[in-house]
């Protein structure tokens, strides 16, 4: 804690208490994070500067601690009240210029050692821990809003962009509104070649995989809740109903019948 012993030295005729000692740390945190001490009280007094020493008087008053901070860049204001009930310290904090407030309570004797008070390199323990209780408490609380509210434009902006009916829990469509399907060439172009290579199964064209029934050209679909001639009277299948075709449909269909390829394992002598 480079800093705070020579603020120690200067301030040690004043600190008779254990929370004397807690509240200048507290002061050296502040002054760490770029806040300069105004005064003491709650109204600013004449001929005010910013200083990096605790004022004349901060140890006045027994029963509360009241200091005035400002930071360099003078965004921010604060209100520093710390009041001792029983061995812990509450600090309540409020920033001015925001109306903002933090709070934070700290055990006086977690990072003080009462007997060791003339003595500064022993009369602070857990100096590490108390650093991040002030930066957390009231450091983050009271100056990260405005970092927030800066981004809150570009925020608003990406919303403005997006249409009035969007809902982010619909399921979008697969193909964009307002584009066209895309044309697949015919199979019997040249420039095709290559296509059934991207699509085996035949999405785009004939694709790999060979069916004797199709041969490469669309067929128009079959609804067997109209009947089959020569094999099922209309309405023997149920509208939507699964129905697998028990035998070759249609007559005169393209391509070599199914029944007239070889049964697997035809020359296979053991069978």
């Amino acid at each position: 804690m480079a800093g705070l012993e020579p603020l120690y030295a200067w301030a040690r005729a004043a600190i008779s208490r254990p929370q004397d000692a807690l509240i200048c740390g507290v002061h050296w945190e502040l002054v760490r994070h770029g806040y300069r001490c105004l005064g003491a009280g709650d109204q600013p007094g004449p001929d005010e500067r910013k200083s990096e020493l605790l004022p004349t008087g901060w140890e006045a008053n027994k029963e509360v601690y009241t200091l005035r901070y400002k930071s360099t860049d003078d965004a921010h204001e604060l209100l520093l009240k710390a009041i001792m009930v029983e061995d812990s310290m509450i600090l309540n904090v409020m920033d001015r210029s925001s109306q903002k407030v933090a709070d934070v309570t700290l055990a006086v004797a977690d990072y003080i050692n009462p007997e060791h008070l003339d003595d500064f390199h022993m009369v602070y323990k857990n100096t590490e821990e108390l650093r991040t209780r002030i930066a957390s408490g009231i450091i983050a609380p009271l100056s990260g809003p405005t970092e927030k509210a800066k981004k809150e434009p570009e925020a608003e902006k990406k919303d403005a962009d997006l249409p009035r009916d969007y809902d982010p829990l619909r399921v979008p469509p697969r193909q964009p509104a307002g584009t066209r399907a895309p044309s697949w060439p015919s199979p019997l172009s040249p420039f095709a070649v290559g296509g059934e290579d991207l699509d085996p199964f035949g999405g785009r064209s004939g694709g790999m995989i060979v069916d004797p029934l199709r041969s490469g050209f669309p067929q128009p679909s079959i609804d067997p809740s109209s009947g089959i001639p020569g094999r099922l009277p209309p309405g023997a299948v149920p509208p939507g109903a699964r129905f697998d075709p028990f035998g070759p449909l249609g007559a005169g269909r393209p391509g070599p019948d199914p029944d007239h390829l070889p049964p697997p394992g035809y020359d296979d002598m053991f069978m």
